[in-house]
């Protein structure tokens, strides 16, 4: 496997459409765990399979899976959208593990080396994150990865049936320099 940046444990790289068998499962599998958490929910088709990686040939989004090196295994998935150049250079950044890998530390270490890879590949100032607040597991994901909190926004994003409530966190490429890369 080609990967983009590698930790201890993971790797993240491009999502691919050879990927489809192994992400369509691990999306099956843990369509109730994500269901409550994700617009539109977990992608388990085909079709939505396609849809989701073809966002990705555009400039605006960013698609990547988290792997581990022993076993080039996914064990997550995070894209930046809503990517926006110019004065901005920002980006907004999704993320999900899975049933199966979730609580070992993967996300951790694959979102630690993707915003590194977002601040110098990609050349982003600052990414934020969108999470309803009793998403204590995700809350507790992006502070270990050094975002901060920004604010709320009240019925922000339609997901499983209702407008939900989310925080605003963000983290800045100053921000990521002074506590130091979670890169290993």
């Amino acid at each position: 496997m080609i990967y983009l940046a590698r930790g201890t444990r993971t790797g993240i790289r491009r999502i691919d459409r050879r990927d489809r068998t192994e992400f369509l499962a691990l999306n099956r599998e843990s369509a109730e765990l994500l269901g409550q958490w994700m617009p539109g929910g977990p992608v388990t088709t085909d079709e939505a399979f396609e849809a989701y990686v073809a966002r990705f040939d555009e400039p605006a989004n960013e698609g990547f899976v988290i792997c581990r090196l022993d076993t080039d295994a996914i064990v997550g998935r995070a894209n930046i959208n809503n990517i926006v150049r110019g004065s901005h250079q920002a980006g907004t950044l999704g993320y999900c593990a899975y049933a199966s890998t979730t609580g070992r530390g993967y996300m951790t270490e694959g979102l630690g080396l993707l915003v590194p890879y977002a601040f110098g590949e990609l050349g982003l100032h600052r990414i934020e994150a969108n999470i309803q607040p009793a998403n204590a597991p995700s809350l507790s994901l992006i502070k270990r990865v050094g975002f901060r909190r920004e604010g709320y926004s009240s019925n922000f994003q339609f997901i499983d049936g209702a407008w939900r409530d989310h925080e605003r966190w963000a983290v800045t490429v100053e921000m990521n320099r002074s506590q130091g890369s979670l890169c290993p």
